[in-house]
């Protein structure tokens, strides 16, 4: 059986989110560290130029965005609550709010002196200063008003005391986790555990139930080459569409780009598209054929 191979660094928020829901689902899974930003010559052999982490990789299929990749993590584990859609709208509603406002403040509210020293000492003063220059350069091309820090803060502490009323259980919606959890837990584990701030001792519930999305760790991982990935997707052999394709550019060539920052676009053919779900045809000669997977909402897609 194949394993997923994530392409992912170390301080990456929505690496987290993907690594915990890898432990949690109890997945072996290959590692394959990247840049924390562009240019990632290798990467873009398989997935065209599309500049967020992480991206997972099932043989020659490439996922773009942790909502295909939880898909995907649903599927290989039996796992269907990691499932953004198929989950009830109360879920749905606060995942959304969660991945991208409430994260966007946390990052805002948590980057401060101390986590741009961390930062110097996980990779370097020069990679640190292209880092920023690279943030608010996405930054400035994002369609998502960014909040000020005092505002940002103000908008992470209201999150957890929405949460500290939530948790009347040991997970937001319940007794065991859904995806809604794991999309609160990465801003958090930014702010609270790489950046220092702390703000959990006016939220015992909220403190308790991170520790417990931190206890389930990050599945079993082996490092390899991200040559080694490429020559996973070379010998393999993209798996078949399961359904037809709604859209109606199927068939054509398209670029797919996020529509709220890190708006790169990717250009393949178009060989599937439903509600929620965009699948491209891409060719390279170091992978051969790949399909890019991408989560419907939140992308557009445009003729080529």
């Amino acid at each position: 059986m194949q394993e997923l191979v994530l392409y992912h660094y170390a301080m990456s928020p929505f690496g987290e989110k993907t690594r915990a829901m890898l432990g949690y689902a109890g997945l072996s899974w290959q590692s394959v560290i990247v840049k924390e930003m562009p240019p990632r010559p290798v990467l873009d052999k398989l997935a065209g130029g599309y500049r967020k982490i992480p991206v997972a990789q099932l043989g020659a299929d490439v996922f773009c965005d942790t909502r295909s990749v939880a898909r995907e993590i649903a599927r290989l584990s039996g796992k269907p609550e990691l499932i953004l859609e198929q989950q009830p709208q109360a879920v749905q509603d606060f995942v959304r709010e969660a991945d991208l406002e409430v994260f966007l403040a946390c990052v805002i509210a948590a980057s401060d002196g101390r986590m741009l020293k961390k930062l110097i000492r996980e990779t370097s003063l020069y990679n640190t200063f292209r880092f920023l220059k690279d943030r608010i350069n996405m930054g400035r091309k994002a369609r998502v008003k960014a909040l000020k820090g005092p505002e940002a803060k103000a908008r992470v502490l209201a999150h957890m005391a929405q949460m500290e009323g939530m948790l009347e259980q040991d997970f937001l919606f319940g007794d065991t986790p859904c995806i809604a959890d794991f999309s609160a837990y990465h801003g958090l584990w930014f702010a609270c555990d790489l950046a220092g701030k702390p703000w959990l001792r006016d939220y015992p519930r909220v403190e308790g139930w991170l520790q417990r999305m931190r206890s389930f760790g990050h599945g079993q991982r082996a490092e390899i080459t991200d040559e080694q990935a490429l020559d996973i997707a070379r010998t393999a052999d993209p798996r078949a569409l399961e359904a037809a394709s709604e859209h109606p550019l199927t068939g054509q060539a398209v670029t797919v780009a996020p529509d709220d920052y890190g708006r790169d676009p990717v250009q393949g053919l178009l060989l599937f598209g439903n509600e929620h779900t965009t699948i491209l045809k891409r060719e390279h000669p170091r992978t051969g054929t790949v399909h890019v997977h991408f989560p419907a909402q939140g992308f557009a897609i445009t003729a080529a």
